[in-house]
């Protein structure tokens, strides 16, 4: 027998009626084409597309779901440069060409390499340190010794510093444990007071290193609907739902090309890739991104698996795709 039709149950039912065909477009339009392309995706865990004020597109085929933290891997370089925005702005540091030797001159060890004392803020959030890379087969040497900060700070110099763009994970390392130095704050806690507040997202604790400071550029862990809203906000200038979370015009200095990655061939900002197109992007290894488009009011976040690598040639090269063709199109 159908139960009565109450009021209550009469309003819920309107407004289930109104909000379905909404839903109901987003989700068989342009959110199916992206799902569609992001099925023969294997290593792709979730994917949030969010045009203007709407969620095109929320679905996780595989993975932990939405709104559990997931390990943004090198992501974490793009929030640790927005940070460093936050500690400009608030005066803790005077501005990017401020020097190690400047605003953390005991984290520079005796035996560092020559002239380390003088890598600027902006060497270090644009990869242009100078010195070789601690990543990639160097990584696991580097994250097994007594002082990552150190050990960092030890590499030959392999080019110029403000030179080319040269990928290494120790670099940023160094640029977190600076700014923890000039502020006195951990980079959880600038994290937290500077993006978290903000943006009305969690941020846990993640790894550090033996002298206690925060992995700076790696290993941070945000919800893909977290991620989501820090796409939101690169896109519009640094606001969030009428609040300004980062300077705007930290903003755009990020989204200047600054340096340009050997590997993919986008330029790279403050911590931000580049395409020609207009995305910027954050890329953590396995094939985690946030990317914001102001030029199509699109932001996006993609959570995969952090196992697996995420080659421009492989699985890197297939999420630009997905970010250049059906993504870009739906605006």
């Amino acid at each position: 027998m159908p139960m009565p039709l109450t009021r209550r149950s009469f309003c819920a039912a309107t407004l289930a009626a109104m909000a379905t065909p909404a839903l109901a477009r987003a989700q068989t339009g342009a959110g199916a084409d992206i799902r569609a392309a992001a099925a023969g995706l294997p290593q792709l865990h979730a994917v949030l597309v969010q045009r203007g004020g709407q969620v095109v597109l929320a679905d996780a085929p595989r993975g932990p779901g939405l709104g559990r933290a997931a390990n943004i891997k090198s992501c974490s370089k793009s929030l640790l440069a927005l940070i460093l925005g936050a500690a400009i702005a608030k005066g803790d540091i005077a501005d990017p060409g401020a020097t190690l030797a400047q605003l953390a001159p005991r984290l520079i060890p005796r035996d560092a390499t020559e002239g380390v004392g003088a890598l600027t803020m902006e060497d270090l959030v644009t990869l242009r340190a100078g010195l070789q890379g601690t990543s990639g087969p160097n990584y696991g040497e580097w994250v097994a010794s007594p002082n990552w900060v150190s050990y960092a700070l030890r590499q030959p110099r392999i080019a110029a510093a403000g030179g080319r763009m040269i990928y290494s994970t120790g670099t940023t390392h160094v640029l977190g444990a600076a700014i923890a130095t000039a502020t006195g704050q951990s980079l959880l806690e600038l994290a937290r007071k500077h993006l978290g507040r903000g943006l009305g997202i969690d941020i846990p604790p993640w790894t550090r290193d033996p002298q206690g400071f925060f992995f700076g550029g790696n290993e941070m862990a945000l919800t893909p609907r977290a991620m989501l809203r820090v796409a939101v906000m690169m896109r519009d200038g640094g606001r969030f739902e009428g609040r300004q979370v980062v300077a705007e015009d930290w903003i755009r200095a990020s989204t200047r090309p600054r340096t340009r990655s050997p590997y993919s061939g986008l330029d790279y900002g403050y911590g931000w890739f580049l395409s020609r197109s207009g995305w910027v992007i954050a890329r953590g290894y396995g094939g985690q991104l946030i990317a914001a488009h102001e030029g199509r009011d699109l932001a996006v976040a993609i959570t995969s698996d952090p196992t697996q690598p995420a080659r421009s040639d492989g699985h890197f090269g297939d999420l630009m795709r997905l970010l250049e063709g059906p993504i870009l199109n739906i605006a």
